[in-house]
């Protein structure tokens, strides 16, 4: 048997088979228009616009797009370009064929591309509208749920549902019982019914029940989401004459057992079951005011990072299972990350920079809630500061070489205003926070130490790396670190670090990841949902599910 061809998340405009992209001023439209045809993977068709990884490759790139090669942009309108339906959801007979680990990749993808739009309009005031012209189930309602606002035509049969518990034996896998709750705030007795209903809710009841925030006849719909999107539009600040940043094709090489990228380069040990990723500090002169950051455009190198980082982290996550600690180093000069810091905060209230700022922010997410642990490797040559030192910090370990007779050759970690903040996670806290519980008097006293490049003891002494060995036992320590960690049960692991990683205060977010680690990762291997008569195993055969009735 072959190997499945490895997913690519690289793709542009040119080449989508399911958006239609179009610009009017301050309003951009996303019509899903879903080739069923072009299925990701062969077997399944991506009928009445249900979609698959693909399709949200797609959409993760659109958006990408409209945030930085279109800066007058304000509202994105998302719709149907289909008659009577605005989307079903996921492929039912993509999800019921799929593996257990493909299931559950292509979740936490949609997931973070969906909590991506309302990172935008938190951040970058770049406001979403789903125009909801049709049936719209599952994760159509979801992708819906995602956006600022949802109008829904009224034309007696265009509804929403979440049908995935009543047809699917699963639960919606995108956020959808936690949105329906925490941000539509429906009552619980009827998300209860709603989300154990096949036939969806309509028009006013929808509205009543704040599934939808309004509904227009068929009519008027149009000039409805219209004038919304520019209401929303008028409360955004980005700019109307700002210059594009065209996004080109990443410079990139796949290699057997590698990646490698300009900025970041990936080397998998198979035998060992590690990656290392290398990533490297700017060189050479870096643009410091507005002018010379507009020049670069898309090869600004906080930009270039952010791409790179992104690419090579969901390549790895989906295309390299078996791949279960990757190693994080980085090369390079501290002074020169010191000072492209500095540069990120001297103009955050540029869009630009904001814009780079947040894909920064949202791959740093993608560490976070990738299921692999993590070890930070501080060794000679190594760059952790500022910016890059949080890569360090989202580790789940953090080894720094100790170099006591080499004080001049021994490697330094270096805290800098941007580990304060600029990059939280998905708790709104920093990681540095979530490090110390928010202890003000332990960040104070890293804060103390601001700009200065610490040694392992100091490091240590602060608490902000793990362990210190010495040159004697690094290499004993660190491998055997990694090979007890190795050893262990992937999926107890999984559990265990995103419990960890997310200690802080509960929100939205850590709810709909926290939801897809447990719940959904364990709904999808009960015989309920993919045994040999499990609800998507028959989904559209015709026969009955078989179901234990056990409550567990």
């Amino acid at each position: 048997m072959h190997a499945p061809t490895p997913v690519d998340y690289q793709t542009s405009p040119a080449q989508y088979r399911h958006w239609k992209l179009s610009f009017d001023g301050p309003v951009a439209t996303l019509a899903a228009d879903f080739d069923e045809n072009a299925g990701l993977r062969p077997g399944y068709k991506l009928k009445l616009n249900s979609y698959d990884l693909g399709v949200d490759i797609e959409l993760n790139d659109a958006i990408n797009r409209i945030r930085f090669e279109h800066p007058e942009v304000r509202t994105v309108v998302v719709t149907s370009a289909k008659d009577r339906v605005f989307c079903s959801g996921a492929n039912i007979f993509m999800l019921g064929t799929s593996s257990h680990a493909w299931k559950v990749n292509f979740c936490k993808f949609t997931n973070e591309t969906r909590n991506g739009l309302e990172d935008s309009s938190l951040y970058s005031g770049l406001k979403f509208l789903a125009a909801v012209n049709g049936a719209c189930a599952g994760g159509g309602y979801e992708m819906a749920l995602a956006c600022d606002e949802i109008i829904l035509v009224d034309d007696r049969s265009s509804s929403v549902s979440l049908p995935e518990v009543p047809l699917l034996g699963v639960l919606p896998g995108t956020g959808g019982l936690t949105r329906v709750t925490d941000k539509r705030k429906v009552r619980h007795d009827l998300a209860d019914i709603f989300c154990t209903s096949v036939e969806g809710v309509r028009g006013q009841r929808a509205k009543d029940w704040k599934l939808v925030d309004d509904i227009a006849k068929p009519a008027v719909f149009a000039r409805k989401v219209q004038e919304r999107a520019l209401a929303l539009a008028a409360g955004s600040d980005r700019p109307a004459d700002g210059k594009p940043a065209p996004l080109a094709a990443l410079e990139r090489s796949i290699e057997a057992d590698a990646l490698r990228y300009p900025l970041v380069t990936v080397e998998i040990d198979r035998a060992r079951r590690v990656a290392t990723f290398t990533i490297q500090a700017p060189s050479g002169e870096q643009p410091s005011d507005i002018a010379g950051i507009e020049a670069a455009g898309g090869n600004w190198y906080p930009l270039q990072l952010a791409r790179q980082l992104e690419d090579a982290i969901l390549m790895m996550r989906t295309n390299e299972l078996d791949i279960g600690l990757w190693q994080l180093r980085t090369e390079g000069d501290a002074a020169a990350v010191l000072a492209m810091d500095a540069t990120l905060l001297q103009h955050a209230a540029h869009w630009f920079v904001r814009e780079t700022t947040g894909w920064l922010r949202r791959t740093l997410s993608r560490l976070d809630v990738s299921s692999r642990s993590l070890f930070a490797l501080v060794e000679p040559g190594s760059c952790f500061a500022g910016t890059l030192l949080e890569l360090a910090l989202a580790c789940d370990r953090i080894y720094q070489l100790a170099l006591p007779d080499d004080a001049a050759k021994a490697p330094r970690i270096t805290v800098a205003d941007t580990n304060f903040g600029i990059y939280p996670m998905a708790t709104g806290q920093s990681r540095l926070g979530r490090r110390f519980y928010d202890d003000e008097q332990q960040l104070a006293a890293v804060r103390a130490q601001a700009g200065q490049g610490l040694d392992a003891d100091a490091a240590l002494a602060l608490g902000l790396v793990t362990s210190s060995p010495d040159d004697i036992d690094w290499d004993d320590e660190v491998r055997i670190a990694v090979e007890e960690r190795v050893a262990m049960s992937p999926d107890a692991l999984t559990g265990m670090e995103a419990n960890l990683r997310f200690n802080g205060t509960e929100n939205m977010v850590t709810r709909v990841f926290g939801r897809l680690t447990a719940w959904q990762n364990w709904i999808f291997q009960r015989p309920n949902a993919v045994g040999e008569k499990g609800a998507l195993k028959v989904y559209g055969t015709g026969e009955k599910s078989a179901f234990d009735w056990n409550r567990v």
